[in-house]
């Protein structure tokens, strides 16, 4: 780990990183240190006259964050479409103190050795796609996006074999669970770039600078809420204060809260250069945190060596992103009960809300900018009425939060062939209103009905879900034991047949004589990766849907490995394809076979190691190949038996 650096800071700080790409239309998200007057020059590889754009107009927007921190919105629009299927080259130039700068000079580490320019290729369909989700930075393994780094520098010239997208599909950041060297990074970092300060209604804290300041800050940040009996269930299921027996604990004691943590966040999990900034030389803790504060650096070292790979790749890679619960807080919105105590508090609400706000502006943006136009207005007069003072105007910020958390925006589509439909399973859910501590459906009737009209006379379909559709039977049965205690935030109760009303729409949509015959689901979530193959039986039509659920997860996060195997194996035994227990669950009118990972022992069906999927598609939507690109630098193939 460096120690930092002068007090000079890079005029950029983040980025850029590529998000939506059209002929027409590019989007380019970064962090800069000013506001950068920019030039984007782009050429073909194969020696065009080159182009050269000012980014300007009110579709490039910058959102200053900090005294010394502007977020660049970079909405483009090319006059001339661009080539499809041909790799095009581009630099970014600017000025910054009277010196001229670009990509190679400023930012080395985005360029492959031997090049001078980064490079992106806009694709002709969605055939061939990157998906990962879970990317826990102190999680002791390898990172999925340096693999996938790795793996493309092998293709660079080779546009045929360049994914369209790179599809995140959830937990991008884990604001719930931190590291304490991961905090106190984010601390130095809310210090050297001035973000923003907030007060704290609700908190036994007064302002975002005492929640920094707080013998509390570190590894107990329980004790900041207000320690009244009526918010114990609060400190219970926001913070996860007890155990889970079945999977893992989760460890939320060191859980951001600020709108200026959040952004930090997000600058540290994206990019080397905040890192040299810093220095992660442990503060004052008592000798049972500072062993912990110890065992963590040495993950958290391990992590930002690989980030100038992971950058790289998504200075090359058009990326999607849809939020899962660690992106906002474990467990989000997953029982009616668990919302009403949630949202019920100012502290918690603001908690979520400055998550959710952090999201609009470092992930939802670049997927789909039109229709968040109107949140990102009202986020950008909260952050210019801040620049002045450099704190947020609380009743503006809570206003601010009020939309986002009711804001319907988030799922969206991506045009091609195949069609893609990434949806929002977080904040549009079925609640149980019998049962307001049973798990709610991961969407409600009015989104599964939208979902549905933008299936219609689709030939074919790639649907983005967070959560797996059709998922391992043994744990969602275990689930549901658990939820039947009464206890499903044990076990993080969530999944697609978890709520009987949503799974019996879901399953309606596929049967539906007008939706595709042809979908593939790509997942996340859970921590390990597998792929089935399922056709439904529809005893009425005779219409048979072909479906492809390929889960790939984490990209830096795996399960406990002997668990894992029992729950494999018990699998094995209680759910086969002709096992009769299936016909005591929602599978009885469906044929699941699964895909065995070719570097497994006989048998297994389920990988675990932290990586990439991969996943090719035909001309009819149906996939070719299924890999998972594992970050120890392997890859595994997901066959069927013969």
């Amino acid at each position: 780990m460096p120690t930092p650096e002068s007090n000079t800071l890079p005029a950029i700080i983040a980025g850029p990183i590529l998000r939506k790409l059209e002929p027409g239309r590019l989007l380019i998200w970064l962090v800069a240190t000013e506001r950068l007057p920019m030039v984007l020059t782009l050429q073909r590889s194969q020696g065009d006259q080159a182009i050269e754009i000012v980014p300007e107009g009110p579709a490039c927007r910058v959102f200053p964050v900090g005294a010394r921190a502007y977020v660049h919105l970079l909405d483009i629009r090319i006059e001339d479409p661009l080539p499809v299927d041909t790799l095009i080259e581009y630099d970014l130039a600017w000025r910054c103190a009277g010196e001229q700068h670009n990509l190679a000079t400023a930012l080395p580490h985005l360029l492959h050795p031997g090049r001078t320019r980064a490079s992106l290729m806009i694709a002709s369909s969605n055939r061939t796609l990157l998906h990962g989700s879970c990317r826990k930075p102190h999680y002791p393994c390898g990172d999925g996006l340096v693999r996938a780094d790795a793996w493309l520098a092998e293709r660079l010239d080779d546009p045929a074999q360049r994914p369209a997208w790179l599809m995140m599909s959830g937990d991008q950041v884990y604001v719930d669970d931190v590291a304490g060297p991961m905090l106190h990074a984010v601390h130095q970092l809310i210090d050297r770039l001035g973000l923003f300060d907030e007060s704290l209604e609700g908190a036994t804290v007064a302002d975002s600078q005492a929640l920094y300041r707080s013998e509390h800050s570190y590894y107990r940040r329980e004790e900041l809420l207000p320690d009244i009996q009526l918010n114990m269930p609060l400190r219970e299921r926001f913070f996860g204060g007890a155990r889970k027996p079945v999977f893992t604990s989760a460890n939320a004691h060191n859980h951001l809260m600020s709108f200026a943590e959040m952004l930090a966040m997000y600058l540290l999990s994206w990019s080397p250069l905040p890192w040299r900034l810093i220095d992660l030389q442990s503060p004052d803790l008592p000798a049972e945190q500072a062993a912990t504060y110890a065992r963590e650096k040495v993950a958290i070292q391990g992590f930002v060596e690989g980030l100038p790979q992971s950058a790289r790749l998504m200075a090359h890679m058009p990326s999607l992103m849809i939020f899962d619960d660690h992106d906002i807080t474990d467990d989000w919105n997953l029982t009616a009960d668990w919302e009403q105590t949630a949202y019920g508090h100012p502290f918690s609400r603001r908690i979520i809300g400055n998550a959710l706000l952090a999201y609009l502006l470092c992930q939802a943006w670049g997927n789909d900018p039109d229709q968040l136009r109107e949140p990102l207005n009202t986020l950008g007069e909260l952050l210019v009425a801040a620049a002045d003072g450099g704190w947020l105007e609380a009743e503006q910020q809570d206003a601010c939060i009020g939309q986002v958390l009711y804001c319907q925006c988030w799922g969206y589509e991506v045009a091609g062939t195949p069609h893609m439909l990434v949806l929002d399973t977080r904040t549009r859910r079925w609640r149980n209103g019998s049962r307001p501590g049973h798990p709610s459906g991961l969407m409600d009737w009015e989104a599964l009905s939208e979902m549905q009209q933008m299936l219609l006379d689709k030939p074919a379909v790639v649907i983005v879900s967070a959560a797996p559709m059709f998922g391992v039977k043994l744990i969602e049965g275990i689930q549901k034991l658990f939820t039947l205690a009464g206890k499903p935030l044990l076990v993080d109760a969530e999944n697609w047949m978890a709520h009987r009303g949503a799974a019996s729409v879901m399953l309606n949509i596929f049967r539906h004589s007008r939706t595709p015959g042809n979908f593939v689901v790509l997942s996340g979530d859970v921590h390990y990766s597998f792929a089935y193959d399922v056709t439904i039986r529809d005893q009425v039509s005779g219409r048979r849907p072909h479906i492809w659920q390929i889960t790939s997860s984490g990209l830096k996060n795996t399960f406990p490995d002997t668990l894992l195997d029992w729950f494999d194996r018990l699998n094995r035994w209680l759910y086969a394809p002709w096992s009769p227990l299936n016909w005591l669950t929602k599978r009885r009118h469906m044929r699941v076979t699964p895909r065995d990972p070719d570097r497994a022992k006989a048998g297994e069906r389920l990988w675990n190691g932290s990586g990439i999927g991969l996943v090719r598609l035909d001309e009819q939507g149906r996939p070719t190949d299924v890999t998972q690109l594992d970050a120890r630098g392997f890859d595994v193939q997901f066959v069927l038996r013969k």
